[in-house]
């Protein structure tokens, strides 16, 4: 007789474990691990399959680049690195009502109106809910197969059958099932089980497959991380509840680059591309606010103007407070060390904030010029120059190194009509071509100089008896 065993598997991390335990000693988190069945074991009375040889090929040969299918949306294009390969499995992932169910199926409409097959298979919504949500965008008209079904070999039987689709979208894998595994849809034993099932009919029959994946409360997709190596591209779906913008980011991407973002703004239309981040990010600036400092970066090829906001305030409490949202929180730490070590700037009993405007979230070393900038204009309470853009590593030392791409950010800037750049000593001759003015900066403490003197001369600008 075949043996079962039971083991508990951590739900939040994929951690295995013999006996139920509180904590789970993998990644820390308590109440996570669920009792599910393992396979069948071989017994006395059965005997192991055999394997079958398969041929193998030699390294050497001609490759040839894999084919795209381009998705119709520009934005989705850009972050996939050109469109869908063909057999190719990406994995996307968002917070609830963030716009992923929206985004796929305004996908799916566009490759259907190009002539291609395109299957939406829905495992949390009713046919006539997808329907509904297709005719407010305004996608009635095209020819997308729907279904409500969460068994993955029916699921694998229908597509089967007649021309293979381009493209299919299951929405969502923690919703599959698969007769294979033995516990509850959502576990991860499920998911694993379900997502290596439509991965083995994506390459063999060369459709392309988008699995939609839920997110934890601290923003990372549920399930097994082992679900993120087994697809081909993880996409990460981001954007603030009270903000209209939401940004497509690769997280993984075997076809294409993983420093690439797409841009869309949430309207009741639908989502819609955004060609212009830049003026988007700076639409709502308010000008000659101390504390404020535009930042040119890049995000892939692509460059990118956002305003970074500043607050330092003095503090009551013994332990001040250190806020960042949208930047690395230990690169502000960083930042503050060396203008209070190198530039003396004493910040030990304020309160600082900092934020990326648009909820952009900055990952590039590049921004420690600008948040150095916006930090001191706010202690100094000196606006900085509505014109200017900054751009700049900080070392330890206090030095400000190069970054790349620096004529692509200048040439960003001089389109959006600023006249001056802040930048490194050694980007001199840079903004030649696009007409800036650059105010070369070779350590933190000439700019903390630079800034202060315009905070003095603003108090001194001020008449008797008006509030400063």
């Amino acid at each position: 007789m075949s043996k079962r065993s039971l083991t508990f598997i951590c739900q939040n991390c994929g951690a295995a474990f013999t006996r139920w335990q509180g904590k789970c000693e993998a990644c820390g988190e308590w109440n996570t691990l669920a009792d599910e069945t393992a396979g069948r074991v071989a017994g006395p009375g059965r005997a192991p399959r055999k394997g079958r040889p398969f041929a193998l090929e030699p390294l050497a040969g001609e490759a040839h680049d894999a084919p795209r299918l381009p998705s119709g949306i520009a934005e989705l294009d850009r972050v996939t690195g050109g469109g869908f390969v063909r057999g190719s499995v990406l994995l996307v992932g968002g917070d609830p009502g963030i716009g992923k169910s929206t985004l796929l199926i305004q996908a799916a409409g566009a490759l259907a109106r190009a002539g291609h097959r395109a299957v939406y298979i829905s495992g949390e919504e009713a046919v006539a809910q997808v329907r509904l949500r297709a005719e407010r965008l305004g996608l009635r008209d095209a020819v997308v197969e729907l279904a409500s079904e969460t068994a993955v070999e029916d699921i694998i039987a229908t597509l089967s059958e007649g021309k293979t689709p381009r493209l299919i979208v299951i929405d969502s894998i923690q919703t599959m099932w698969t007769d294979l595994v033995e516990s509850a849809p959502g576990t991860v034993t499920q998911v694993r089980g379900s997502a290596q099932a439509l991965i083995r009919f994506a390459k063999r029959s060369g459709a392309a497959i988008i699995l939609v994946g839920h997110v934890t409360k601290d923003g990372q997709i549920a399930g097994p991380r082992v679900v993120e190596h087994m697809v081909d591209a993880v996409l990460s779906f981001e954007g603030e509840g009270s903000h209209q913008f939401r940004i497509l980011r690769a997280v993984k991407n075997r076809f294409g680059p993983t420093d690439e973002i797409g841009v869309f703004e949430m309207t009741g239309a639908g989502l819609r591309e955004v060609s212009n981040p830049s003026e988007l990010f700076l639409s709502e600036r308010e000008l000659g606010t101390p504390g404020t400092a535009v930042f040119a970066g890049m995000e892939g090829t692509r460059p990118i103007l956002v305003e970074i906001q500043a607050l330092v305030t003095p503090s009551t409490l013994g332990t001040p407070r250190r806020a960042v949202v949208g930047w690395d929180q230990s690169r502000l730490s960083m930042v503050l060390a060396v203008l209070e070590a190198h530039c003396g700037v004493r910040l030990g009993g304020h309160d600082v904030y900092l934020n990326v405007a648009g909820g952009l979230r900055i990952i590039e070393t590049a921004a420690d010029l600008a948040a150095a900038a916006a930090l001191v204009s706010s202690l100094a309470n000196a606006p900085l120059p509505t014109d200017a853009v900054f751009f700049g590593e900080v070392s330890l030392s206090g030095a400000v190194r190069p970054v790349a791409q620096g004529p692509a950010r200048l040439k960003e800037a001089a389109k959006l009509g600023f006249a001056r750049a802040v930048v490194p000593e050694s980007a001199r001759g840079e903004g030649g071509e696009t007409g800036l003015k650059l105010g070369e900066i070779a350590n933190l403490t000439s700019l903390v100089a630079k800034i202060a003197a315009r905070g003095a001369g603003n108090h001194a600008d001020k008449r008797p008896g008006q509030d400063g």
